[in-house]
């Protein structure tokens, strides 16, 4: 069965949502008084009828539902996360206005509750059940590439290795080659496609000439079929591509920052604030004291070291950490090594449990830094490195961090040779491109972790 209800799965979703929003209120207004007899009594219809209209406006405004065959579970999960949060947004502030209008918070708070398990739940299922119909063989669509090269190989594994996204196979066609996986020529591939009711055609670009593309475009639009281009990027040494369109015009970014969105990058600088500001009060409030006190005893010198590093689009800040070392005069020019005289025998133990990095939790919460991202590196460092390392600035396209993917994966400490700082900068540019909140958390588990445990590498 071809992809014809394919245009129904939006509108299922979308209905499903709001049997589940309106479900959940009435479950949680049960579960709070108990009874059904005061409802409209109390003018709770107006409050579900606000709570309707805020998820019609919210999908209406994020799109939420623009989702893919291709879409796999994490991209669901985030869309899923950023509705319920900018939801949750308008739900709290109609929580303030509650006491006013005579509406029970706490009736609101459990009808949220309620909705975000609901919806949860009925998303993934609607995911997962698609994904099982359609690798049945089920609601799929009817495929043909036009051009043979490596990349329509690799498009045609594509669509036989994964069923479950409800794609049909049905044939490759080019004009100039002769292989076993070509049924024919492109003119042969017009009639193909007329007589199977083929649904999409995949355009290899690097192996078709515009003419040839317009052509195929051309017929695909008389005769009702989607026509979907490979782009010759194959080889391109960038791997994650975003398409923006200028009027008409599309333009191609060839390194896509997922900080580069206004809901990510407010999100991170959100958790950034709350996480700092618990640390800051929670922590450093009793714990700086001690440290200070110790520091000072254990040698001569300013308790705190400041020193100018190299942050977000290559802007100069204070980087403050707990003094570790003697006063010294290559501080600012001179990387920590192990055995390193200049380290004090409080520094020592400072720097296992990376205690001298505390204070960047101020950072952080004044906004030169984040919790996660690439670690900021001295001056002196940056101009020595931007030299020797390909796309090495490009580690300041986002914040730097007070630890970051390379430091929980064990590339951290001393850096004497350049493949090490090669290697470390690979990985930071692998954080910068596949972002998420999870792998911040990840991140900062693993950090945690090897505080405990001591890390070796600490110098």
């Amino acid at each position: 069965m071809p992809g014809l209800y394919s245009r129904f799965i939006k509108p299922i979703h979308f209905i499903g949502d709001v049997l589940v929003i309106n479900l959940s209120f009435l479950f949680s207004y049960y579960f709070t008084f108990g009874r059904f007899e005061n409802f409209f009594g109390q003018h709770y219809l107006g409050l579900i009828l606000f709570y309707n209209i805020a998820w019609v406006g919210t999908v209406y405004f994020l799109d939420v539902y623009n989702l893919y065959r291709v879409t796999g579970f994490l991209s669901i999960a985030l869309n899923l996360f950023r509705h319920i949060f900018f939801y949750f947004i308008l739900i709290i502030a109609f929580n303030g206005l509650a006491t006013i209008l005579s509406y029970s918070r706490h009736q609101i708070l459990v009808s949220f509750a309620f909705i975000t398990a609901g919806i949860s739940v009925w998303r993934f299922s609607t995911y997962i059940l698609l994904r099982l119909y359609r690798k049945s063989g089920y609601n799929y669509r009817k495929v043909v590439i036009a051009g043979f090269n490596d990349t329509a190989h690799d498009l045609h594994d594509f669509f036989v290795s994964h069923p479950e996204h409800g794609y049909k196979f049905m044939g490759m066609f080019d004009d100039e080659v002769n292989h076993l996986r070509v049924k024919g020529n492109l003119k042969e591939m017009e009639k193909f496609t007329v007589e199977n009711e083929v649904d999409e055609i995949y355009c290899i670009l690097p192996r078709l000439s515009s003419e040839q593309v317009y052509a195929i475009t051309e017929f695909a639009d008389n005769n009702f079929m989607r026509v979907k281009m490979i782009p010759g990027l194959m080889e391109f040494p960038y791997r994650k591509f975003k398409l923006d369109l200028y009027d008409f015009l599309p333009v191609i970014s060839v390194r896509n920052i997922p900080l580069d969105d206004g809901f990510n990058k407010f999100f991170k600088r959100t958790f950034d604030i709350i996480f700092s500001f618990l640390v800051c009060t929670v922590l450093l409030s009793w714990l700086l004291p001690i440290l200070a006190i110790v520091i000072k005893l254990d040698s001569k010198g300013p308790i705190f070291f400041k020193q100018k590093r190299t942050g977000l689009n290559n802007r100069e800040f204070w980087c403050l950490k707990l003094r570790s070392m003697h006063v010294n005069e290559d501080a600012h020019s001179m990387q920590a090594s192990s055995d390193d005289p200049r380290i004090t025998s409080a520094g020592k133990l400072l720097r296992k449990f990376n205690l001298d990095e505390l204070p960047q939790f101020i950072n952080v919460f004044i906004g030169d830094m984040s919790i996660v991202g690439p670690r900021p590196h001295m001056l002196k460092h940056t101009e020595e490195y931007s030299q020797l390392i390909e796309k090495y600035m490009l580690r300041h396209f986002i914040k730097p961090g007070i630890t970051g993917l390379s430091q929980a994966v064990g590339l951290r400490g001393e850096t004497k040779e350049t493949n090490l700082m090669k290697r470390r900068i690979k990985t930071d540019l692998y954080y910068i491109e596949n972002w998420s909140f999870f792998l911040d958390i990840r991140i900062i588990f693993l950090t945690i972790l090897n505080i405990f445990r001591g890390d070796k590498k600490a110098v």
